[in-house]
């Protein structure tokens, strides 16, 4: 969900630039970067699996599919909320403590999913972990720059960036095998997960604290300056419990350029939130297929897709990469449609791959353009005026299809739905062309 440059929308735009801290290590898996990376890693993989699951709750308490979209939405007005409330909250009490406190609602949010035999625990579990991965991501963000080994200082960025993706695509093939071949998958899925959190959570007990100001961290000139403030608001080492939620605030002189780059942000959540949500349905539809598996493995095209696009595009410039996300958007919503005229199950898949590299693509160079837009003291609040855009773009249009499916059916929906989505991503591609060509016209001039 989103980071920094990444595939899923989180806190770990800092707004200033991150300095490892005094104990990060050269080695990176002698510090708890990798502690840290697999917490990333593990909550990501949890988002995911009720995706896998839906097809099954559907079927054994009737749900239908648009309350499966609300149960959806919910997880991620939830994580926007953790987000702008407690973004921030690390700063004050350490990256610790807040992340200890993520895993333990996590914890908390799996134990309700297995006790779930009903709609009332669903959206209960599913919010509480929104709240749990709101209130790490901004910790887990930081804490990665920080902690990331002296002699490889991009290795916190690029865990950042595919360690959602990463998640989303373990945790959709996961449930897909557990769903498909493991007694009571409702129960067992989340008891494993239960047992993971568990681990973590000693694994973070045990990490160094890597914290501006903290016992044990800060490194040289990040001692509560800017350089060590992590994403607005709170004093550094304070230690006291403050919350300060993220001030949304775009600046007029960039107005103009946020509106361009966030329709490309609206494009690609729109998709996400829509696989996650009614993408296993598709697919088991289309494949004619009784097997689980196969909504779990379309989650996990499209995310394992979207990670190796990240990858190879990790050091191409900012524009380009949204441009070429674009087009591979436009490529695979196309193939997309022509795979649900056809019905043709081989079409989706490939579609599927191509629709994942062009959202990893577009959401990366996009989000990375938008951070470069306001200066480092304020790109937190830009930041999160980004994180309202995405998550919205999640929720409100996959409820929207949700309710349409009842009405018009799935298919019918699926068209409809990709052909707007097309819309906006053709109008995307064309803002992003002229802003890309103004950008090199004021560069050859200045």
């Amino acid at each position: 969900m989103p980071t920094t440059a990444r595939t899923a929308p989180s806190a770990t735009t800092t707004g200033v630039t991150l300095r490892p801290a005094a104990g990060a290590a050269d080695a990176p898996g002698s510090s708890g970067f990798w502690v840290v990376g697999a917490v990333l890693v593990l909550l990501m993989l949890s988002s995911s699996v009720p995706s896998a699951l839906y097809v099954l709750y559907q079927q054994e308490w009737g749900l239908s599919s648009g309350m499966i979209t609300v149960v959806f939405a919910l997880y991620a007005v939830t994580v926007l909320a953790g987000l702008l409330l407690f973004g921030s909250l690390s700063d004050t009490l350490g990256r610790r403590p807040v992340l200890a406190a993520g895993l333990v609602l996590a914890i908390v949010s799996m134990g309700l999913f297995a006790s779930a035999r009903g709609l009332g625990l669903l959206l209960a579990a599913r919010a509480v972990q929104g709240l749990a991965v709101g209130l790490a991501t901004g910790a887990m963000g930081a804490a990665l720059l920080e902690l990331a080994p002296r002699s490889r200082p991009a290795l916190g960025a690029q865990v950042n960036s595919a360690g959602p993706t990463v998640g989303i695509g373990l945790g959709g093939i996961g449930a897909g095998l557990l769903v498909q071949y493991a007694p009571a998958p409702t129960v067992l899925t989340y008891l494993l997960l239960v047992g993971a959190f568990a681990v973590s959570l000693v694994g973070v007990a045990r990490m160094a604290e890597s914290a501006p100001g903290r016992a044990g961290g800060g490194g040289p000139g990040s001692s509560g300056g800017p350089g060590g403030v992590v994403a607005g608001g709170g004093a550094p080492g304070g230690g006291r419990f403050k919350i300060t939620p993220h001030r949304i605030h775009i600046p007029a002189a960039v107005r103009g350029r946020f509106a361009v780059l966030i329709l490309t942000i609206v494009a690609v959540w729109s998709v996400g939130g829509f696989y996650l949500s009614l993408g296993p349905h598709l697919a088991l539809s289309l494949l004619e297929s009784a097997n689980y598996l196969v909504g779990g493995a379309t989650v996990a095209l499209l995310a394992g897709a979207a990670t190796a696009a990240q990858l190879l595009l990790g050091r191409t410039e900012a524009l380009r990469t949204a441009v070429l996300g674009l087009l591979g958007l436009l490529g695979g919503l196309a193939l997309v449609l022509l795979a649900l005229g056809l019905g043709s199950a081989p079409v989706f898949l490939v579609a599927t791959a191509v629709l994942g590299a062009g959202w990893g693509a577009a959401f990366l160079g996009s989000f990375r353009a938008l951070s470069a837009l306001a200066e480092p003291a304020h790109r937190g609040e830009l930041t999160a005026a980004v994180y309202v855009f995405a998550y919205l773009a999640m929720s409100v249009p996959a409820v929207l299809a949700g309710l349409l499916t009842n009405i018009h059916g799935l298919h019918r929906t699926s068209v409809g739905f990709m052909a707007t989505v097309a819309a906006v991503c053709a109008l995307a591609l064309l803002a992003t062309l002229r802003l890309a060509a103004r950008t090199r016209t004021q560069g050859s001039t200045a």
